[in-house]
């Protein structure tokens, strides 16, 4: 018999505040967290905008030679960590007693690796290097410094699968725990904010250009979008077995019902709406629910000419007419790139939990493709009972959740 999966802690630390609370208040306002970054201009990029990630104080919450470790979206990871285990009541007695999991997507760890390869080339000495950038370079940094700091013992891997990272890696906690191998997985995705971390996104000219109006620059699913924005961050979730949750009279804040997948088997950094669509309809499917059912869907789309066309039309096959309301919370934090799957999942479980539907900001000249679909503009209430959030990336990954609610 195949369990139910619940959530029972979340965390973010993203350029729209650094906890719950934070993020909420700018979800409800339609803040964003875009700024000019004119130290990537003067890096050489042509876009200088991106989400702003405060930079966490962790002397004094971590030792030194556990800080050493931490890459910057490592850091940004312990930080949600740390929230979601605190979100779901779980203490140090709790974490030496029990095996917990942890999954997180993350696609590079660029910083570590400039920097060694400019001690290299300046001093021609790895002696001068140190032991922390070994543990900060690898793609698995996240998940390797976590499994330690908080002493887990289950399943310890990294997903790392472009912009849908953070979306498998909470599908796959789903899977896992939904055929009984794990209890409680925490689940999340992370993103590095620094400048050399996106030069080559930069080099396909896939940025915004709107440098005089940054926080009117991401525009998903509008016809005068001109490219995405940058961003960054962590979110993590606390995933677990329903009765496993009840046992320990852990505060339910929704549960995973459907998590579907597909690549779209055509150039290396085409969307497609048939992909997208396959996607959300196995999600529906594995939930057992219809597109009448869903009641909001956070959509990936990320403000690029050809990506939001893709979804656009994916997500009028499948709910044009229908009640479902529909934003891209990436109008506000820009693209968060491999954390953004975790963090949408938590912005839309915000949502759910607080009674309404962010806003599409930014959307003053709708996409024909889109007019048929109920976008909401401005935060307005809403009961969200079932939400569907999407997460698409190179190479074809895609990635679709579907979250219920609750009832207590």
């Amino acid at each position: 018999m195949q369990r139910r999966v619940v959530i029972t802690g979340m965390g973010i630390w993203s350029c729209l505040g650094n906890d719950v609370a934070e993020v909420e208040a700018s979800l409800r306002a339609g803040k964003s967290g875009i700024c000019l970054d004119n130290d990537r201009l003067e890096y050489g990029y042509q876009s200088g905008l991106t989400g702003i990630v405060a930079r966490p104080k962790l002397k004094g919450l971590l030792d030194r030679r556990s800080r050493i470790g931490l890459s910057e979206e490592a850091e940004f990871a312990y930080m949600a960590t740390r929230q979601a285990l605190q979100s779901a009541n779980i203490d140090d007695n709790y974490l030496d007693n029990n095996e917990i999991g942890i999954i997180f997507g993350n696609d590079s760890s660029a910083k570590p690796v400039v920097e060694a390869a400019n001690i290299m080339a300046e001093k021609h000495d790895s002696a001068l290097l140190g032991s922390g950038l070994i543990f900060q370079s690898m793609n698995s940094t996240v998940t390797m410094n976590l499994s330690t700091i908080f002493r887990l013992k289950g399943i310890n891997f990294t997903v790392s699968a472009a912009c849908a990272s953070g979306s498998h890696s909470i599908g796959l906690a789903y899977l896992l725990i939904k055929q009984g191998l794990q209890d409680m997985v925490i689940a999340g995705g992370a993103q590095e904010v620094n400048y050399y971390s996106m030069a080559t996104f930069d080099a396909l000219a896939a940025f915004s250009a709107r440098m005089d109006e940054p926080e009117k620059a991401s525009r998903p699913f509008d016809a005068d979008r001109d490219g995405l924005i940058p961003s960054g961050g962590a979110a993590a979730l606390v995933i677990e077995d329903y009765d496993h949750a009840v046992a320990r009279g852990a505060n339910i804040l929704g549960e995973i019902v459907g998590y579907g997948f597909s690549s779209n088997g055509g150039g290396i950094s085409s969307a497609s709406d048939e992909g997208s669509v396959i996607a959300m309809q196995r999600a529906m499917d594995d939930a057992g629910v219809s597109a009448d059912d869903i009641d909001y869907i956070n959509a990936h789309a990320t403000s690029t000419p050809q990506g939001d066309l893709h979804e656009a039309k994916a997500l009028q096959k499948l709910f044009a007419g229908k009640h479902a309301l529909v934003s891209s919370t990436k109008s506000m934090t820009g693209h968060e790139c491999w954390m953004a799957g975790a963090s949408e999942a938590v912005y839309t479980l915000i949502m759910m939990n607080s009674g309404f539907a962010a806003p599409n900001i930014n959307l003053d000249n709708p996409i024909d493709e889109v007019r048929d679909l109920n976008m909401v503009t401005e935060a307005k209430d809403a009961d969200i009972k079932l939400a569907l959030s999407n997460s698409f990336g190179f190479g074809g990954t895609n990635s679709a959740i579907i979250i219920k609610k609750v009832e207590k």
